[in-house]
């Protein structure tokens, strides 16, 4: 037992050691990306599919079961995938150049995203329609810094809210085939299930009958 746990320790000071090497910090680094976009990957994945496959899907608990593993499993393999694209693609970029310029961060992510994220499947378009947000909101401020759009006098958020929340509903209404599935489910249960009830059961209890009356 005791020459187990001493060559344990002595492994130990190997691995260590080696992850203090300067040399192997670029690779290193993009083994604990693919770590981290493995591990952020299922920690938002998880709780968002537990949440909307037991809020808006039929099926039985095995089957709804499996769906959340597989999704979690979708988007932690795929984060995992880009982040050590990326960082890879990074560190050659840098490597061969000598230097690290900002094209190197566009063109690393261009590739990852095509390789990773091209696929047009239910997992990656809400990340891709997640990030899109967030970019014209980036580009907003950045403009606004940058001098290429004169700073508002006033907050223009609750433009922007407005403008969102009536472009959606409208889509929702007259053109609901072109939003994404689970956010028209979404709006059902919010905008057209509140349109029908029969009894106080599925007017406060319950969004809808199960009876069958």
């Amino acid at each position: 037992m005791a020459g187990g746990g001493d060559a344990l320790h002595a492994l130990l000071r190997a691995a260590n050691a080696l992850l203090r090497q300067r040399r192997y910090r670029a690779a290193l680094a993009v083994l604990k990306g693919f770590r981290n976009g493995a591990v952020y990957g299922a920690k938002i994945r998880a709780p968002h599919a537990l949440v909307m496959t037991f809020l808006f899907k039929s099926g039985s608990l095995r089957e709804k079961l499996k769906s959340i593993a597989q999704a979690t499993y979708t988007h932690s393999r795929n984060l995992a995938y880009f982040v050590f694209t990326y960082k890879g693609l990074m560190a050659l970029q840098s490597q061969l150049q000598g230097k690290k310029i900002p094209f190197h961060s566009f063109f690393a992510a261009c590739i990852g995203g095509w390789l990773v994220f091209g696929e047009n499947n239910p997992i990656n378009s809400q990340i891709i329609m997640y990030l899109l947000s967030r970019i014209l909101f980036g580009l907003s401020r950045l403009a606004v810094e940058k001098g290429y759009v004169p700073q508002p006098k006033q907050d223009p958020f609750p433009l922007v809210a407005a403008l969102i929340w009536g472009t959606v509903l409208w889509l929702f209404e007259y053109h609901r085939q072109t939003l994404q599935p689970s956010l028209q489910s979404s709006m059902t249960y919010l905008y057209d299930d509140s349109n029908v009830w029969h009894d106080i059961s599925d007017f406060l209890i319950y969004n809808k009958r199960t009876d069958g009356k």
